[in-house]
């Protein structure tokens, strides 16, 4: 659709939901006279329209970056006019932040490259081409997401995230540019359903697996990185600033969530003392940073002679690692920190099997683990881990709950359709969403090995719940395959 026509339909839309001449200091008191649907509609016609606008800014930005190169000098576009970059020329004009003006230009530099893919002559095919001069007039891999936010399939902000948490091949060959353009294309597909905050996660954990050497290496570097420091303001506070490698940050997500998942929205599958426990939680009139602040500070008393349950309660911390082997060859495939799913090095990993162990569970292709039948009623703790590498946490549409935060739903009830504990008829929601799910009249279907499919009450249309795309690409989802951290080297 032609851009000024796709807006003139939602600035219509907008008309006939709020009137020809509504005034800003009215709109409050118009919209509060909406029916739900009519103010769905408005807000998502409103959304939809400030995407088809952004775009111009976008384009904009990516010119005005074009236009003021230091080659420019004093000349530029952007210097000519009183601005030492784009971005800040941007900012100026915008009224946005300084980020935000950065991230359009990025992004309308982005497009610009995107949009010249049919530059340069050559009279033979390109495949017949040298392989410099092929790398040189094919379309970057991050294409897709251009013309996807062109298109208005994504927002900036999530073309943004994808793309930054890709980052760039660390080699530009054909292999490359093929494997990290399916990534995108996974991504946007994903986007619909996932944060922008999760988009980026999921980015991310691609890009390790499709890069296992920049993988280590980040690794390494983040490692280096490792830094606490205190410090006494102007005011006599003592304050303190963390910074996280990638083990550590995991151990202190789970000590938090360990202690503070009860008033968070964690499972409610637990005993009578962990149950009278959560309630107590909830009832404390201190905020969770408080909260987090007196459990680090009960662990540094405490030190390595505390019981578990004099600081946690009944459910002691820990971040558990999985390693998933091929089915068949039983070869080490990859390991991930089972409530994020994030992939970590072998090196990693052999330190940690020499402190806590791990847990090793074997998925076919699409990542489905074993069956153990009917004999249980509820799911066992190995079944939860397979189903917590599977899923990644809660399967419902937009929802970024970790594993740990999820209860097993039986898509095939019990005792009423004679329901299997397998995994295949298991999926992973968060307290909120399977409460939703038993008392708002929607379910869940699967046929066989396929999507989960979630059916809402009445009329609406069934929604498929695609697994997060850091979950397929861990298995087998992009062509061609990605290359996984690699195992150590025999002895």
């Amino acid at each position: 659709m032609a851009l000024f026509t796709e807006i003139e339909q939602h600035v219509a839309a907008l008309r006939a939901l709020l009137g020809d001449d509504v005034e800003s200091a009215e709109l409050g008191a118009v919209m509060s006279q909406l029916a739900g649907d009519e103010l769905m509609d408005a807000v998502t016609s409103a959304a939809t329209l400030v995407r088809s606008l952004e775009r111009i800014s976008v384009v904009g930005a990516g010119i005005t970056a074009r236009r003021s190169t230091r080659d420019d000098g004093h000349g530029g576009f952007a210097q000519a006019r009183g601005h030492r970059t784009p971005a800040a020329l941007v900012q100026d004009l915008t009224g946005i932040s300084r980020a935000e003006a950065q991230r359009q230009v990025r992004l309308g530099l982005s497009v610009l490259e995107a949009g010249l893919s049919d530059a340069g002559d050559s009279a033979s095919p390109i495949d017949e081409q040298p392989a410099d001069v092929r790398a040189a007039t094919r379309t970057p891999w991050h294409a897709p997401l251009s013309a996807a936010m062109m298109r208005g399939l994504i927002s900036s902000t999530q073309q943004d995230a994808i793309q930054r948490g890709l980052g760039a091949p660390p080699d530009d060959t054909e292999d490359n540019h093929a494997a990290w353009s399916a990534a995108a294309e996974q991504l946007i597909a994903d986007a619909a359903e996932r944060t922008v905050e999760e988009l980026r996660i999921q980015a991310r954990a691609i890009r390790d697996q499709l890069d296992p050497d920049g993988a280590a290496r980040r690794f390494a570097e983040r490692y280096e990185r490792r830094c606490f420091r205190t410090w006494i303001d102007a005011d006599g506070r003592e304050c303190g600033r963390i910074e996280f490698e990638d083990e550590g940050a995991a151990w202190m997500r789970a000590i938090r969530d360990a202690a503070l998942r009860p008033r968070r929205g964690g499972p409610r599958f637990v005993d009578a003392s962990e149950t009278e426990r959560a309630d107590d939680l909830s009832a404390d009139t201190r905020t969770n940073d408080q909260l987090s602040y007196d459990l680090l500070i009960d662990l540094l008393r405490a030190g390595s002679l505390a019981e578990s349950e004099t600081v946690f309660g009944t459910r002691q911390a820990g971040v558990r690692l999985v390693q998933v082997h091929e089915a068949g060859t039983g070869a080490p495939v990859s390991a991930h920190t089972e409530d994020d799913g994030m992939p970590l090095p072998f090196g990693a990993v052999e330190q940690r099997v020499c402190d806590t162990g791990t847990v090793q569970i074997t998925v076919d292709p699409t990542g489905n683990p074993l069956n153990v039948g009917r004999e249980h009623r509820l799911f066992t703790p190995t079944q939860r881990v397979a189903l917590s590498m599977r899923d990644g946490g809660c399967r419902w549409r937009g929802c970024d709950r970790p594993a740990s935060y999820c209860e097993a739903h039986h898509i095939d009830e019990w005792n009423a359709q004679q329901g299997r504990t397998d995994i295949d008829r298991g999926i992973l929601l968060c307290r909120y969403h399977h409460g939703q799910l038993h008392h708002g009249g929607w379910s869940i279907t699967r046929e066989h090995k396929g999507d989960f499919v979630l059916h809402p009450p009445g009329a609406e249309p069934p929604v498929p719940l695609r697994p997060r795309a850091a979950r397929v690409a861990a298995w087998a989802g992009i062509d061609p395959p990605p290359q996984r951290f690699r195992p150590p080297p025999a002895a």
